[in-house]
């Protein structure tokens, strides 16, 4: 660490001087009125004190109280000492700074290298502060204008000019000499749980400090000897300060100033192993509190939420404490700022539900929902605070729920647990705790997205109860729920064929809503048309597809606002396609997962596709778009099987002969393997050939 034999020397003389006795103090409170008497002491050119008021009144309001009086009672003989002593060899001009320093240390040997530093700048504070006192109310104060008169001290105004250089170089060497002592305290006040100081960074920081306060005793007493020699010299017509003066000064600081960077480099070391040992204390806290039962859930809330205790309603900007969530399910919604609108909307629905007392009848409601934003580093380097406090407060004012006050405020533990524990990546989660804080599920959200509030207490238990009821069959009922009542309604009408199609190739879509139109009218059936859209295509696209499908009557769709339904077809979809996939159905052993696999998998091709089914019944038909279009313009050879209410039967079986190995499909899962909870070497087979199918590696930019 010593870069030459003179700093190894001198190491060794030094380590001779000590005789620590293990007596500890707390020099800040010293430091801080050292720092007061420097700053007031240091003149400006123009006379003026440095410092503000505001810095002024902190000193006096923090510092100076009676707790500390006993601690400066039992400092004041060594303070007087170590004054005494540079004054001395500084005013009687004998021996070297070296032989000085060293009997400093010997008259210190009993304190740690930070009481060490402190006291020799409180001593040389002293020393100053008397001085400035003097020269600042010699011009309106008798007395202190005689006591400069007797020891011939410069009247500062009058040489300002001259002086400046002296000052400017002074004032920065007790700049560095500050800010190197408060570096050594800090070094001195880590946390030894959580760093060794006899390995590195901390050993090598503490092994550089004796050296560095050698240097930094030195800086101050060419400090004190700068001001010594302004004494008895303002006899003569003109005031000079040798130029070397200042460069010793400035000379001194520089050097100090290089130690100073290397003690801050090791100290922002020491910082980061504290900072990841205390990381993982935390994430091992939060993953013991998760499995661990406790009496309600405020351990584990308080956990993630630290520092705050409080709460925000979202849309009234009303803040709670973070009780009200004691002793209750709580649905925790781990975003980052880029969850779209859509998702807050239906999301709100929920919650509406949860509130209306006709749909409780009059049960208590089942659960809360708390926001927890997550900026990662990614996100704060992509935006600027202004405009990611500027998405967080727009995101926040949409919601009915609880949210954090604060999401910056979050521990970087709590953001690196969320992903590395519960698997949050860019796509939103909801984890679901129970009333004791245990984890009900690690994303409750695809059970939201399919049933609603249906599926409370969002249990693996409860998702898989739903799936063997009324869910267990594959049917229109099942692939739109509730959505549109339009589509409910033809859904109860009695020999109604319903057609819900998707894409966004508008040619392709003119061509299939005429043909469709041109078979149900030949076969006298009543057949409703529903344009989807697709998934992932950008929000304006869809709105221009679903204009030029309205404006020309091809069917009817979702326009305007009412994209937000297109949006949750779609993610049922892939809700389903997730709830399926972690209970390791496959298109080999599940009818619906197979089914769900083919529609998925034919929005993620190039051409459009439809699902054609009959009211009341579960009979449906699925097609890719050429399939479906070419099946319906050979309508004639197959007339005469979708006679007799056999419409769709007939369909699917002409589609069968027309597929081909070359019409298999894709399957575009958005997210990666993890996000879907998928093993690496997860098989996912063609819901048409039930043949395996290959992954491959996608890139897509943002769709809206």
């Amino acid at each position: 660490m010593f870069a030459d034999s003179d700093d190894k020397a001198m190491l060794k003389q030094i380590e001779e001087t000590q005789f620590p006795d293990s007596r500890e103090f707390d020099v800040k409170p010293i430091i801080q009125i050292i720092e007061d008497i420097l700053r007031r002491a240091t003149l400006s050119f123009d006379g003026v004190p440095k410092g503000t008021q505001e810095h002024v009144d902190r000193v006096e309001d923090k510092i100076l109280l009676a707790e500390f009086d006993l601690l400066f009672e039992q400092l004041a003989q060594v303070l007087h000492k170590i004054s005494c002593e540079i004054s001395c060899k500084v005013f009687s001009g004998g021996g070297d700074a070296h032989t000085t320093i060293m009997t400093l240390l010997h008259t210190l040997s009993i304190y740690s290298w930070d009481a060490k530093l402190v006291l020799t700048m409180a001593a040389f504070a002293v020393n100053y502060g008397e001085f400035s006192l003097i020269s600042q109310l010699r011009s309106t104060n008798l007395l202190a204008k005689s006591v400069a008169f007797l020891k011939q001290l410069p009247d500062i105004k009058q040489h300002s000019k001259s002086l400046k250089p002296h000052f400017e170089a002074l004032s920065k060497l007790i700049e560095v000499i500050i800010d190197v002592t408060k570096c050594i305290v800090e070094i001195k006040e880590l946390p030894s749980q959580y760093i060794s100081d006899d390995k590195p960074p901390l050993s090598s920081a503490k092994s550089y400090i004796p050296t560095t306060a050698y240097w930094t005793i030195r800086g101050i007493l060419a400090c004190s000897t700068q001001i010594a020699s302004l004494i008895g010299r303002t006899l003569g017509h003109e005031y000079t300060v040798s130029s070397t003066e200042a460069w010793e000064l400035s000379s001194l600081a520089h050097q100090i100033n290089a130690r100073h960077q290397q003690l801050k480099d090791l100290l922002t070391l020491c910082h980061q192993q504290i900072d990841e040992k205390m990381r993982q204390e935390r994430i091992g806290i939060l993953i013991r509190n998760t499995k661990t039962p406790q009496l309600d859930n405020m351990k584990i809330l308080k956990e993630l939420l630290y520092p705050s205790e409080e709460l925000v309603i979202g849309t009234t900007k009303k803040k709670v404490n973070i009780e009200v969530l004691r002793r209750k399910h709580v649905i925790l919604l781990i975003s980052g700022l880029d969850i779209h609108q859509d998702e807050i909307i239906i999301l709100s629905h929920c919650q509406a539900e949860l509130a209306d007392p006709l749909v409780r009848q009059g049960q208590e409601k089942h659960y809360e929902m708390v926001w927890l934003p997550i900026v990662d580093n990614v996100a704060k380097d992509q935006y600027s605070p202004e405009e990611n406090r500027r998405d967080f407060e727009r995101l926040q004012a949409m919601m009915i729920w609880y949210t954090v006050l604060d999401p910056f405020a979050i521990e970087p533990a709590v953001i690196e647990f969320v992903k590395n524990i519960w698997h949050f990546e860019k796509r939103p989660i909801a984890v679901s705790l129970d009333p004791q804080g245990r984890v009900a599920s690690e994303n409750a959200l695809p059970m939201m997205w399919i049933w609603g509030n249906l599926p409370f207490p969002f249990s693996k238990e409860r998702e898989e109860a739903l799936w063997k009821s009324a869910y267990a069959t594959w049917r229109l009922e099942l692939l739109v729920d509730s959505i549109d009542p339009r589509i409910i309604n033809w859904m109860t009408k009695e020999n109604t064929f319903i057609c819900l199609y998707g894409g966004d190739d508008i040619e392709w879509i003119r061509k299939f809503t005429t043909e469709a139109k041109a078979v149900a009218k030949n076969a006298q059936i009543t057949l409703e048309l529903f344009y989807v859209g697709k998934s992932h295509v950008a929000r304006e696209r869809m709105r221009k597809i679903t204009e030029i499908i309205a404006k020309d009557q091809l069917s009817d769709c979702w326009t305007g606002t009412e994209l937000t339904y297109q949006w949750y077809f779609w993610v049922r979809l892939e809700s389903m396609l997730y709830s399926k996939l972690q209970s390791n159905k496959t298109a080999e052993n599940d009818a619906v997962m197979k089914e769900l696999t083919t529609v998925y998998s034919f929005n993620g091709g190039e051409q459009g596709w439809a699902v054609v089914c009959r009211s009341l019944s579960d009979e449906m038909a699925t097609g890719n778009g050429e399939i479906v279009l070419k099946s319906l313009q050979e309508f004639e050879k197959w007339k005469e099987e979708a006679a007799n209410n056999r419409f769709v039967q007939a369909l699917r079986e002409h589609m069968e002969k027309l597929h081909t190995p070359e019409h298999c499909t894709r399957l575009i899962l958005p997210g990666t393997t993890s996000t879907w909870g998928l093993p690496p070497d997860t098989k996912v087979v063609c819901a048409v050939c039930l043949r395996p199918m290959e992954r491959y590696l996608l890139y897509r930019c943002c769709t809206d």
